[in-house]
């Protein structure tokens, strides 16, 4: 799987004018799923997520992991993190999961990042969001399983 983190002050995704999602502090985490992946390696991407030490503590160092600096997440669906850039000017999105695959591999790495004590909001799977974010750092991580 794949995932890029945005440590930030505030984040929120709406869907058809709706806001479906949001956090205070926290991380915006875009998720997408590989063919190959599976509910393991999700949740073990939500497990290095969950213990990623990059927040800061009262000395101002990125030393605390998301629950020790009591900050929640918000957890999109991005299949375009999948992207082929590697020939002409479109990229391919082939190397993404099937919908099938990518919605519930989505679902079981949210679903385990809440398990391991972290508020965790969503956005829709498959729905045409909008999010909003405003980078706290900024920080911007990207991790792959």
């Amino acid at each position: 799987m794949r995932a890029l983190l945005q440590r930030v002050t505030e984040a929120s995704v709406t869907v058809e004018g709706r806001v479906v999602g949001r956090v205070g502090p926290g991380l915006l985490i875009l998720v997408c799923a590989m063919p190959d992946d599976n509910e393991a390696r999700a949740e073990a991407l939500a497990e290095k997520i969950a213990k990623l030490r990059i927040f800061r503590d009262t000395a101002g160092k990125m030393n605390l992991a998301l629950a020790q600096a009591g900050n929640a997440a918000l957890v999109v669906s991005q299949f375009t993190l999948a992207a082929d850039t590697s020939r002409g000017n479109r990229p391919g999105f082939s190397g993404a999961a099937p919908p099938a695959l990518g919605e519930a591999l989505y679902a079981r790495f949210a679903d385990h990042l809440a398990s391991l004590g972290i508020a965790v909001e969503r956005g829709v799977f498959g729905a045409e969001m909008k999010v909003a974010l405003i980078n706290d750092g900024p920080v911007t991580i990207w991790l792959e399983n």
